[in-house]
Formats: C-alpha cells, sequence, structure tokens
C-alpha cells in the first residue's frame, strides 16, 4: 500500500511539473511551503540528479516559502533566457536544486569547446563563452554556479580499461577546470563558481554504441541555482 500511494504521490508531482504552459515562476510557487515543498525535494530527486547522484547547490537547511519560491523561479526563467541567447549552441533546461528550488541547466558540446582530446578552448568557444560571464554570470552576481565535466567511454591507445577510465577522469576534470578558469577571468565572482568537477564516463546521456551517442556524452554542464543571498533577498520580496 505505501508503495501504491508513493507511486501515485510521484506520478501527480511529475504531473504538476509537466503541466501544460507551467513556467519556472508558476513551478516555483508549488515548492515553496507546506507540501509543495515535499513534492520540489521529490522532483528534484527525480529530475535534477547531476553525475554524482546529489542536487546542484547545498541545502539552505529551511523549507523555502510560496512567495520566495515565486520569485526564484521568475528570476530562473530570466536567467534560462538569457543563457539561451548568449549560448546559441548550447542546451539550456530547467532543473531542481538541493533545496526543491529551480534551476538553470546549461550543456555545451565539448566538440564545440575543445579539440579532441585535448583541454585548450577553441577560439570559438572562447567567445560564446565571454558572452555568457558577461551577460549571465556577471549580470546575475546572486547565481551561484557549478561546472560539470564528462566524457564517452573511448580507451586510450595503449592503456588498459582502468587506466582509460582515470585518464577520462583527468580529462573531464581538465576541460571543467579549463570552463571555470576562463570564466573567472572574464569577471565572474570568484564566490560565485562554488565547484568544477570532472566525472569521466559516469552518467552517459545516451549510448556510447554510436558516434552519435558518444558524442553527446561528450559535454560540459553549467548549473545555475540560488545563492543563500538570493533565497534571502526571496524572502524578503526584493529579488529582482
Amino acid at each position: 500500500m505505501k508503495k501504491m500511494k508513493l507511486g501515485a504521490f510521484v506520478m501527480s508531482a511529475l504531473m504538476i511539473f509537466s503541466g501544460c504552459g507551467m513556467n519556472n515562476t508558476a513551478k516555483g510557487g508549488l515548492i515553496g511551503g507546506g507540501a509543495g515543498a515535499g513534492i520540489g525535494a521529490l522532483v528534484g530527486n527525480l529530475i535534477g540528479r547531476n553525475a554524482g547522484g546529489t542536487l546542484a547547490g547545498a541545502a539552505i537547511g529551511a523549507a523555502v516559502g510560496t512567495g520566495a519560491g515565486l520569485l526564484i523561479g521568475k528570476k530562473m526563467d530570466k536567467l534560462k533566457a538569457q543563457a539561451e541567447a548568449a549560448v546559441a549552441d548550447a542546451q539550456v533546461e530547467t532543473v531542481k536544486d538541493a533545496n526543491g528550488l529551480d534551476a538553470v541547466k546549461v550543456t555545451l558540446a565539448s566538440g564545440v569547446l575543445f579539440p579532441t582530446g585535448k583541454s585548450s578552448l577553441s577560439k570559438e568557444s572562447m567567445e560564446s563563452l565571454t558572452t555568457f560571464a558577461n551577460d549571465v554570470l556577471k549580470a546575475n552576481p546572486d547565481c551561484d554556479v557549478s561546472i560539470q565535466g564528462f566524457t564517452d567511454n573511448t580507451g586510450f591507445k595503449g592503456s588498459t580499461a582502468e587506466e582509460s577510465i582515470q585518464k577520462n577522469i583527468k580529462l573531464s576534470q581538465d576541460r571543467a577546470d579549463a570552463v571555470k578558469s576562463f570564466l573567472l577571468a572574464k569577471g565572474a565572482g570568484v564566490n560565485q563558481i562554488k565547484s568544477s568537477v570532472g566525472f569521466g564516463e559516469e552518467n552517459p546521456v545516451a549510448s556510447n554504441e554510436t558516434a552519435d551517442g558518444r558524442q553527446q556524452n561528450r559535454r560540459v554542464e553549467i548549473y545555475l541555482y540560488a545563492s543563500e543571498d538570493m533565497v534571502k533577498s526571496a524572502e524578503a520580496g526584493t529579488l529582482q
């Protein structure tokens, strides 16, 4: 019976958040306070996980009110639009952070960012990341950032399977660090970018059995989520 109730609750939550026309502002209001906070946390656990199996951002330890959730949702709608405009070849979507609040995930293809097997940024990617730093990060200093790097499962010539796994972890870490360093150099706040982590072959988003799938798995993900200051401003009703 408990399993049946949980299943029904999960489906209800997913139906709520997939409701037609519902933007982050509306969803944020459902998350804030009471049962809404529970739904937000549950849905976050289902669709907002990063490669390490945890949610982006640090839990603030207290439920966020309905009004604050609405303001943060509205802010994330704005951030999502800014990110889409800044990086034309990126995939931009809404996820949930560790508090069940709306966050924005920007996925950049490694093939656009880096030469094959390298961690030095291409000229084209530098232009896009410069715009991203100026128009998104510097324009929203109350937004925290987490950067994650991933590879496909292609092995390295002359290396064992385990050695290749470790080399892919290092490559993904170097790429995440390269994006972080560049964004900092372009004016992103030192305290704004909270982490840059490489997960190597973990958490593929497509099959590694095809060239197209491997290309999708070679990526860098940038998470934009509410900082503690943003949450406080939302609770005070002053978040713009």
